[in-house]
């Protein structure tokens, strides 16, 4: 999915969704942009407040527009808490466990490990990033990829990792499980999924 200047992107959002926008010199210049804002006093509309939600979230996830919709129909559709039903859907995404677990750096990185084949759910291989989990499923590192520089150090990594109480690493083998359904916490969520529903059913 091609995104164009993500450090603009970010500042357009004011949030650092990118890899690239995690930096101080980012923070600084978003808040130097959002001080010159409330200078000129222009105060955002409901709307635009939606919008900016929106893709936020969906850009953190790096999902089109058509996927991320889906994902918030299904939502909507569901009968439990559907903000809580987003962030699982969200969650359960074979690229999101994948960073959520350390396997790699970034979201983006995470797609690509699993587009390119080198992850393996309950013994089989996937290249399909929205491939969709289910509580005890179990991901590993495609034999033919063990060796590979991507896992370089991965297994130390692991060991001091800090993942969601959702998933279960093995450091020694690299295995990494889905152990629980996600946690939805507003805290813990890059936007308001709130807005993002108003924003779809205005």
């Amino acid at each position: 999915m091609k995104l164009g200047p993500r450090y603009k992107i970010c500042k357009r959002l004011g949030s650092s969704i990118f890899e690239k926008c995690q930096t101080r010199a980012f923070t600084l210049s978003a808040e130097r942009s959002m001080g010159a804002k409330k200078k000129r006093g222009r105060a955002g509309s409901d709307y635009s407040r939606q919008l900016i939600e929106k893709q936020k979230l969906r850009l953190t996830y790096g999902l089109t527009e058509k996927q991320f919709s889906s994902y918030v129909e299904k939502a909507l559709e569901s009968h439990a808490n559907p903000q809580a039903v987003l962030f699982g859907l969200l969650e359960k995404r074979l690229d999101s466990l994948a960073y959520r677990a350390g396997l790699a750096p970034t979201r983006r990185a995470a797609r690509q490990l699993a587009s390119h084949g080198h992850l393996v759910v309950n013994g089989t291989r996937s290249t399909i990033p929205s491939h969709r989990l289910s509580v005890g499923d179990v991901i590993t590192i495609r034999e033919g990829s063990k060796e590979s520089g991507l896992f370089t150090g991965l297994e130390e990594k692991l060991k001091e990792y800090k993942t969601p109480a959702w998933i279960m690493i093995r450091s020694d083998t690299k295995e990494v499980s889905l152990a629980d359904e996600p946690a939805y916490s507003r805290e813990d969520t890059p936007a308001d999924i709130g807005a993002v529903f108003e924003y779809y059913t205005r």
